[in-house]
């Protein structure tokens, strides 16, 4: 018997022969290493690094975690998500011992912008928004898109959600990487990074909002709009106030950052902070005063409106003050009356529509005179 599996290995290839070892004889170790990401995944991006400087691989988090704390306080971890979903997110906030109300709170979107201090770590929510273009504004036209972006900020990590595409981070990344200097300050680095660029976006919108303005109020007191385009107006007051809403609130929690109130921000990073205030500060004056021009465009346009309707009853008056002027000789003259004056005259009938063509023309020269026609 032994003879015979001797004689069966031997006529078997080899190659035959190493997948049965493999087989039978399984490796002690993962053949798929831990850092390989699904393509499902919301890991946009996972790096770790040292002194400012990226550290080259693919890193799966709880790996850089480790190795970031095992070189100390010059190394951090970098994750980007894109809309996690709660299973997903829960292994990384049980890997980074995140809080369980802010990890509830970057799962959802639609938060206000704020920022809330648990132990060590701090979480940030910032509003984004972009602007659409369109080739011409009407009615259901979308000016702006916004979207949220939250940041937990620890001491050595620091992880970015993004919801929604209004503000996308990886030129954000790409860009810090370059500033070695910069990136070399820790997490807190990255969080200005985020904030600098959502506000740099909220100047592009303002920009953009401001011509969409321009252009509504130019076709307004042109005076060849018509009732309908109210709602055109409308509708970017509509858009606007999405606009404000992200923009405004946001203002607190900058106020935060740059008056040394958030415990962990290097004095170096309040600086580029309090540049970023001064940015926002001239979107909110912006914003503010988009906001009465745009009542003051919307007012105008519906004094137009009843101008133009004014105007309109004044000629269906003076048009009917004309004909009541027909009506009633007509009238009188149709009763069919023996003994009515003129009734028997030759010349009567020619006389009576002499007499209502020539009261017609006086008071249709009058109108004409006092605007009504």
């Amino acid at each position: 018997m032994t003879d015979q599996r001797n004689g069966l290995s031997r006529a078997l290839s080899a190659p035959v022969r190493r997948a049965m070892s493999r087989l039978l004889n399984p490796p002690t170790t993962a053949p798929i290493p831990a850092s390989t990401v699904r393509d499902d995944s919301a890991v946009v991006d996972c790096a770790m690094y040292v002194d400012g400087v990226r550290q080259p691989g693919t890193w799966h988090y709880a790996e850089a975690l480790a190795a970031a704390r095992r070189h100390g306080g010059n190394a951090f971890v970098w994750i980007g998500l894109h809309e996690p979903g709660p299973d997903e997110f829960a292994d990384i906030a049980t890997t980074f011992k995140l809080h369980e109300l802010a990890v509830e709170d970057a799962v959802k979107s639609y938060q206000r912008a704020k920022i809330e201090r648990y132990e060590e770590m701090t979480f940030l929510v910032l509003r984004t928004a972009r602007y659409v273009e369109h080739a011409e504004l009407t009615e259901t036209s979308e000016v702006v898109e916004t979207g949220e972006v939250m940041l937990f900020v620890g001491p050595d990590y620091v992880i970015t959600v993004r919801h929604g595409d209004a503000c996308r981070l990886a030129p954000v990344r790409a860009d810090l990487e370059a500033k070695r200097e910069l990136l070399a300050h820790g997490p807190w680095a990255v969080a200005h990074a985020v904030y600098d660029r959502v506000v740099d976006l909220y100047l592009d919108v303002a920009a953009a909002i401001e011509v969409d303005l321009d252009t509504v109020e130019e076709h307004v007191f042109a005076r060849t709009t018509k009732t309908g385009d109210i709602q055109r107006i409308y509708q970017l007051k509509r858009e606007l106030v999405e606009f404000r809403r992200a923009v405004l609130p946001l203002g607190r929690p900058l106020s935060l950052l740059v008056g040394g109130q958030v415990p962990g921000v290097p004095k170096e990073i309040r600086r580029y902070f309090r540049d970023v205030a001064d940015h926002l500060s001239r979107v909110v004056e912006q914003v503010t005063s988009f906001d009465d021009l745009i009542n003051s465009v919307l007012q105008a346009r519906l004094a137009q409106i009843s101008v133009d309707q004014n105007n309109d009853m004044r000629k269906i008056a003076a048009w009917a003050g004309i004909a009541a002027v027909w009506t009633s000789i007509a009238g009188i003259e149709g009763m069919n009356f023996d003994f009515m004056p003129e009734l028997r005259w030759r010349y009567g009938y020619p006389v009576v529509l002499t007499v209502m063509v020539a009261i017609t023309l006086a008071l249709y020269r009058a109108f004409r005179r006092s605007g009504w026609l």
